[in-house]
């Protein structure tokens, strides 16, 4: 694994990525989502936020993570992040995570919980997507990782695919790169090499339902990085 991050900025570097996307639920759009990344070189602040209606119930999501590079565990880690969501599944969460991201404390709605991972890193949903990336762009073919649920861990198993092209609005053909994830939920994340391999789609293959986001605009200032750096 490469001993600097592939995906950052340069060292001090100062520069943010912004996104949004469209909601789909069972084909049906339901709502939209923004992503705005804050760099400051080798670390950085997401601050995510939805609108979508699930189940006929009007849901907003919102989110802050702060991540970091760590020498120790060569990768990006969640220090902190705090969640509020309304609607359906309403809940108010604060995490914080220590030994190199081994254990965290959660409190959440008043009541707090501490977890702990032997070997894995517990991360944040918007950590887990930065680490992916990162992981896709040294080549990773396969890879674990566990993200840091509102009531407990949940350990994810991944495969890389290979690319595939399609049709994107607006900026028409793209190749895409899916990965596919397994475990408490079964997703596929595709990243776009020409975005500065962002994720461009995310299908989710529920049960009954079938979910979908994808990217519907993309602005950033910072220094693309389309190579593994060794």
């Amino acid at each position: 694994m490469a001993s600097d991050p592939v995906s950052a900025s340069n060292r001090g570097e100062q520069c943010s990525r912004a996104a949004s996307y469209s909601v789909y639920l069972g084909g049906l759009h339901t709502g939209t989502m923004t992503r705005v990344e804050a760099w400051q070189g080798q670390s950085a602040v997401i601050t995510s936020n939805s609108h979508a209606a699930i189940l006929g119930i009007a849901t907003q999501y919102q989110q802050r993570a702060e991540l970091t590079w760590s020498n120790t565990e060569k990768a990006w880690l969640t220090t902190q992040f705090q969640q509020q969501v309304s609607g359906f599944r309403s809940r108010n969460m604060r995490a914080s995570f220590s030994n190199n991201g081994l254990d965290s404390l959660v409190e959440l709605d008043g009541k707090t919980t501490s977890y702990h991972s032997t070997q894995i890193p517990l991360r944040d949903v918007d950590t887990l997507a930065i680490q992916i990336r990162e992981l896709v762009l040294q080549g990773q073919q396969e890879f674990s990782l566990i993200r840091q649920a509102s009531d407990g861990i949940e350990p994810y198993q991944y495969q890389v695919k290979a690319p595939i092209t399609t049709q994107l609005a607006p900026w028409g053909e793209l190749q895409l790169i899916p990965v596919e994830q397994t475990g408490a939920e079964d997703i596929t994340y595709y990243f776009a090499p020409s975005l500065d391999h962002q994720l461009a789609q995310a299908r989710y293959h529920g049960f009954i339902l079938q979910g979908l986001i994808q990217l519907e605009s993309y602005h950033s200032t910072c220094k693309p990085v389309s190579t593994f750096l060794g």
